[in-house]
């Protein structure tokens, strides 16, 4: 509830579309939890939710938190709810709102269904990327690219908690800073793009590098908590599961290459006589940002040495 006013701060009817949106979003998983616990207290005689020994309300548990993270099947709010937002609390949605229904599922995950937690991992990443490759608002996009970490989260959640949380966090540290720079740019759509580069190669190509890095592309940071999971996946003998969720990322690699595309090798059109952006003074806040977001650019050698 504390989120709402931020929300709905900006004097817009897309904001307050989009507050309302997240209210109902949050207060029928709130809802659900509650039944969960309900169930669980007719069944166990507890009212403790990290001890669930139903399987009816394990799975209401799961479905709850999925729909307060974002994940899908019930990740339709996310989009709509981060386009009506500006690009700073689209941040704080895709990020810090993540952490506490993340975190509930951690502390759940001995009694959470396996098959059902790889399947909703499954059709996040699948989701994530077929929504994001048609999209030419940033904020949308990043939104799917959260639904698609969410599955990645989810997939490995049963057999290696400690990963998920790892790959949330990364995810975290990298989307941040480009989030940040698009905001300092006044970037919004990919046509914004192709001018970034004028107003300044530096925050273009790091958040070129941000971009492909939550891409997972190696051998960027983003590509590690990746390869852990399929690493696990096969393991596990999960291999069919491995391939699918290989092929769903190459879904977001095609929308995060077309980005690059156009931030790095794309101009403007302007005339000869037209005076270069890059010329102009530049933001320090967004200049201030470079040192933090080089250091989600490590390389893997770097990393596992």
């Amino acid at each position: 509830l504390v989120f709402l006013p931020i929300i709905s701060k900006t004097k817009h009817p897309r904001a307050t579309e989009a507050a309302t949106k997240y209210f109902l979003t949050q207060t029928t998983a709130s809802c659900l939890l509650m039944l969960t616990s309900v169930i669980n207290a007719w069944y166990t005689g507890t009212w403790a939710i990290t001890q669930l020994d139903n399987k009816t309300a394990s799975a209401l548990m799961l479905l709850a938190l999925t729909m307060k993270a974002g994940a899908a099947p019930t990740h339709f709010w996310l989009p709509e709810v981060m386009q009506g937002c500006t690009m700073t609390k689209a941040i704080l949605i895709s990020t810090w709102q993540k952490i506490a229904p993340t975190i509930l599922i951690l502390s759940t995950y001995h009694h959470t269904p396996s098959k059902i937690a790889i399947i909703a991992g499954l059709l996040s990443t699948a989701y994530g990327g077929w929504g994001g490759i048609n999209q030419t608002q940033l904020r949308k996009m990043m939104a799917y690219s959260s639904i698609t970490n969410m599955g990645w989260t989810l997939l490995i959640l049963s057999s290696q908690p400690k990963v998920s949380m790892i790959n949330l966090l990364l995810y975290m540290a990298i989307i941040t800073p480009a989030m940040l720079i698009m905001e300092q740019t006044s970037t919004k759509t990919l046509r914004d793009m192709t001018s970034m580069w004028s107003i300044s190669p530096i925050l273009a190509t790091i958040t070129t590098l941000l971009l492909l890095s939550a891409a997972g592309l190696p051998p960027l940071t983003g590509f590690l908590p990746k390869l852990i999971t399929l690493n696990e996946l096969v393991t596990q003998n999960l291999t069919s599961l491995a391939l699918v969720a290989a092929t769903t990322t190459l879904l977001n690699l095609v929308f995060y290459l077309r980005t690059a595309y156009l931030t790095t090798l794309l101009t403007p059109p302007n005339s000869t006589s037209t005076s270069m952006k890059w010329r102009q003074q530049i933001n320090t806040q967004a200049m201030m940002l470079a040192p933090f977001a080089l250091t989600t650019m490590i390389t893997l050698a770097t990393m596992t040495s």
